[in-house]
């Protein structure tokens, strides 16, 4: 997971669009993890794979919007697929006891964060 989130803070902080294929490996990692390991994950790991999640699909759907056909088609696929596990991951959080408003809260602060 960290790994996951290191790279993605590193993505973040670019000045340019990775590209399709480096995108694309990205979320395989991602989903592959996820698709592993999310019923283990601890608050902790549930606070960055929603980051994670959050982020990919965003970039994702703006993605599909600015793409050609073929392309746009396989980000809208991404983007689906990432909603699904971050409305996990809100819901478990929520399980937790956090508020919507705490989540957001937490959530901006970690576009701060300087993984190691």
């Amino acid at each position: 997971m960290d790994e996951l989130y290191k790279q993605l803070h590193i993505y973040l902080n670019m000045n340019e669009e990775i590209s399709l294929p480096e995108f694309d490996s990205y979320y395989k990692k991602v989903i592959d993890y996820f698709n592993e390991e999310a019923d283990n994950f601890d608050e902790e790991k549930l606070w960055k794979a929603l980051f994670i999640s959050e982020n990919v699909m965003s970039n994702a759907d703006a993605r599909s919007k600015e793409s050609k056909k073929s392309d746009a088609k396989k980000f809208k696929k991404i983007a689906q697929r990432l909603s699904l596990w971050a409305q996990n991951f809100t819901a478990r959080l929520a399980e937790l006891g956090y508020s919507q408003d705490e989540m957001n809260e937490r959530f901006e602060k970690m576009f701060d964060d300087k993984p190691e």
